[in-house]
C-alpha cells in the first residue's frame, strides 16, 4: 500500500520547484499547427526527454514520425505486475487572437492559485503531473509499485495524422495492460471523473454546382434551379423536426445502453437550466425519449456546421448563384463505423439531389468511437483513487467530443482505455487565457500516485 502521507508530504515539499519546472516546459511554444514553431516542437521533445530522465524512466528516446516527433520512455522492474501506458501531447494550439490574452501565453504565470498559460490544462500541465508522480514515488521507494510507458505526442492538437502508423508499427514496444490518458475534465470543482466512453467523427462537405456562372435573378430566376435552394432541399431531408436523423440505416449499428447506465447518467443530476443559461437557449432540443446528457453522450448526431454560396455582403445583389457548399459532421456512438456512415450519407444526398444540379461529396474527419465499460476494473480503480484525494464519489461519465487516436489504441492494441482528466471546462483551453487550477494540480498528483498502487492490486 502507498503511504499518502510520505507522498503528500514530497509533494508539499517539492511544490515550488515541480511549479518551476512546468513553467520552463510551457515557455516552449510548440505549436503543432504552424510551420515556424517546427524547431520549438523538437525543442519540446528534448525537454520531455531530460524530465522522464530526471524523472526516474528509462530508455527515453524520441522516435521521427512522418510529422512531429513521439517520445517515449519506460519503467519495467515491477516483476509480475500490470504494465500502464500512459499517454499525452506535448503540443499546443495556436494562441490568436493574441490582444485577448491578460498576459503573455508563453510567460506562464499564477494568479488567484491558477497557472495561466497555452498548454497549462491541455495537456504539459496533465503530462508533467504524471512524470511527477511517477518521480516521487520513486524518490520515495526506489520502485514502482506497476511496470509503466510512456508514450507523447507532438501531433494531437491536429489530429494524430502519424500516431495510428506508429502505434501499428510499435505494438510490441507498446505492449501493455492498460491506457491511462489525461486530457480530458471533470465534472466541475471538486467534482471528479473518470470518462469511459467517446464519440466517434464522420464528417463530408457538400458542393452542389448549377449554372457555369452566376445568373442574374430577374433574368433566370424561376427557370434555372438555384444550387442554395437545391443545397437546403438536401439538407432539410437528413432531419425531422424532432431532430432524428432519416439517413437509411443511420441507427442499424447503435449499441444501446443498459437501464443500469442510464440510471448512473441521472444519478449526476445534472442541471439543464443552469446549462441552458450558460449557453444561452430557452429550451433545449432533440431526440425524444433521451435526456440532454444522453443526447451528447449516447445518441449519433448529424449537423450542419456551415454554408457558403451567393452574395452576403452589404446590402442586396440580385443573383442567383452558380454554386453552394456546406459542410456536414456526424458524431458517432458505439458500433457505428465512420466509413459506413459516410457511405450512407452519399447514398441518401443522391437519392435527395434536386433538378438541375450535379453534386460533389468530400469526405474529412473520421474517427471511430470509444468505450471501455464503466465497471472494468481499471475504471473503477480510476474511481477509488479520486474518491480517496477529493473525498466525494467519482462520477463516471461519458463525453460527447472525439479524440480520435482514443479509438485508434482500443483497436490497434486492445486495451482498456482510462480517462483520467483533472481539467475543468473553464479553463478556456483552445482559447485565449488557457489556465489550470492548481488545486486540481495538487490533488492530481496524489490521484495518480494513489491509481498506480490501485492498479497494482488488481487481479
Amino acid at each position: 500500500m502507498m503511504n499518502a502521507q510520505a507522498v503528500d508530504q514530497y509533494f508539499k515539499d517539492n511544490r515550488e520547484t515541480h511549479l518551476e519546472e512546468l513553467k520552463t516546459f510551457l515557455r516552449i511554444p510548440s505549436v503543432s499547427s504552424l510551420s515556424e514553431h517546427k524547431a520549438d516542437m523538437r525543442k519540446g521533445a528534448e525537454w520531455l526527454i531530460s524530465a522522464m530522465e530526471s524523472a526516474g524512466l528509462e530508455n527515453a528516446k524520441i522516435d521521427e514520425t512522418d510529422g512531429h516527433p513521439v517520445v517515449y520512455a519506460d519503467w519495467l522492474h515491477a516483476a509480475g505486475k500490470p504494465t500502464v501506458l500512459v499517454y499525452g501531447h506535448y503540443d499546443v494550439q495556436p494562441v490568436d487572437p493574441l490582444h485577448l490574452w491578460e498576459s503573455a501565453p508563453f510567460e506562464p504565470q499564477v494568479r488567484d492559485n491558477k497557472l495561466y498559460a497555452r498548454g497549462a490544462s491541455d495537456d504539459k500541465g496533465q503530462v508533467f503531473m504524471h512524470l511527477k508522480a511517477v518521480e516521487a514515488l520513486l524518490q520515495l521507494n526506489g520502485e514502482l509499485p506497476v511496470n509503466v510507458k510512456f508514450i507523447i505526442e507532438g501531433e494531437e492538437e491536429i489530429g494524430s495524422p502519424s500516431l495510428p502508423k506508429y502505434v501499428e508499427e510499435n505494438q510490441e514496444l507498446l505492449k501493455s495492460d492498460i491506457i491511462v490518458i489525461s486530457d480530458t475534465g471533470m465534472q466541475g470543482p471538486g467534482r471528479p471523473a473518470v470518462c469511459y466512453g467517446l464519440r466517434g467523427l464522420a464528417g463530408i462537405q457538400i458542393d452542389v454546382k448549377g449554372p457555369k456562372g452566376d445568373l442574374h435573378s430577374g433574368l433566370y430566376g424561376g427557370a434555372v434551379q438555384n444550387p442554395l435552394h437545391a443545397i437546403v432541399e438536401i439538407l432539410q431531408s437528413f432531419r425531422d423536426q424532432e431532430g432524428l436523423i432519416q439517413v437509411e440505416g443511420f441507427y442499424d449499428d447503435v449499441l444501446e445502453v443498459s437501464d443500469k447506465e442510464r440510471e448512473e447518467f441521472a444519478a449526476l443530476e445534472f442541471d439543464l437550466e443552469h446549462e441552458k443559461q450558460e449557453i444561452g437557449i430557452s429550451e433545449d432540443f432533440g431526440e425524444k425519449g433521451y435526456s440532454f446528457v444522453e443526447r451528447t453522450w449516447i445518441r449519433p448526431t448529424l449537423e450542419v456546421n456551415g454554408i457558403t454560396g451567393g452574395f452576403s455582403g452589404e446590402g442586396i445583389k440580385t443573383v442567383l448563384p452558380a454554386e453552394a457548399s456546406t459542410k456536414i459532421t456526424c458524431r458517432l456512438v458505439p458500433n457505428q463505423d465512420p466509413d459506413d456512415i459516410v457511405a450512407k450519407l452519399k447514398a441518401h444526398v443522391e437519392s435527395h439531389k434536386p433538378k438541375g444540379v450535379t453534386v460533389e461529396i468530400s469526405e474529412f474527419d473520421k474517427g471511430k468511437p470509444f468505450l471501455t465499460p464503466y465497471d472494468h476494473p481499471a475504471i473503477q480503480a480510476a474511481g477509488r483513487s479520486y474518491e480517496k484525494v477529493y473525498g466525494v464519489p467519482t462520477a463516471f461519465t461519458r463525453m460527447g467530443g472525439s479524440i480520435p487516436i482514443v479509438a485508434a489504441f482500443d483497436e490497434i492494441l486492445g486495451l482498456p482505455v482510462v480517462l483520467m482528466g483533472f481539467g475543468l471546462a473553464s479553463e478556456n483551453f483552445h482559447a485565449p487565457n488557457e489556465h489550470f487550477h492548481l488545486e486540481n494540480f495538487d490533488k492530481g498528483l496524489r490521484v495518480i500516485s494513489e491509481y498506480l498502487h490501485q492498479v497494482a492490486e488488481l487481479d
